[in-house]
């Protein structure tokens, strides 16, 4: 019979499955809608869920395709990040959960939040850039919190190899 956490590390799985996929499909509308709106310049007025970048289409081809790339960017790491947690998810063993692969796995979960945050502060920085050029262009900025996570998980991550070496001094010493 499984615990109660093993049934939450489940349903976290499939929650992460769900995330992967959602973000791929996002990934996959934007770059869809970007190559309709190249021939068709007013298919940028909804780029995805209300997306209106239809200004920038018109103030200049190589900005707008670049505030495209940092958008598919931003969700293809985030894609990333979640395909990484379902590897934890699938590893992790309630028996004995620190084993140097998770506490890697959590380390790289943290690098990839950080170069998150570092592309969507590219794309706050040129979006910024922009609304002062282009007059009545919408604010569409990404909001910041992934230093603050990707610092959180490094934290765990770390507590993780503590852990690993902890239990393999343990296993030595009996």
């Amino acid at each position: 019979m499984k615990t109660k956490t093993e049934k939450l590390l489940a349903v976290m799985n499939v929650l992460a499955w769900l995330t992967f996929a959602g973000l791929l499909v996002k990934a996959g509308a934007i770059l869809i809608t970007y190559g309709v709106s190249l021939a068709n310049p007013g298919g940028a007025k909804n780029l995805y869920r209300g997306l209106n970048l239809y200004g920038i289409r018109q103030f200049n081809i190589w900005h707008y395709t670049l505030i495209v790339f940092f958008l598919v960017a931003v969700v293809l790491l985030e894609a990333y990040i979640a395909y990484l947690v379902i590897r934890i998810l699938s590893k992790i063993k309630m028996a004995s959960p620190f084993t140097t692969e998770v506490s890697k796995v959590m380390e790289k979960i943290s690098y990839f939040m950080l170069a998150t945050w570092a592309m969507a502060m590219l794309y706050n920085a040129h979006m910024s850039w922009l609304l002062k050029k282009i007059p009545g262009l919408q604010s569409n900025l990404i909001p910041g919190e992934f230093i603050f996570l990707a610092g959180v998980v490094f934290v765990f991550a770390q507590i993780f190899k503590k852990g690993v070496e902890i239990q393999s001094e343990n296993e030595l010493t009996v």
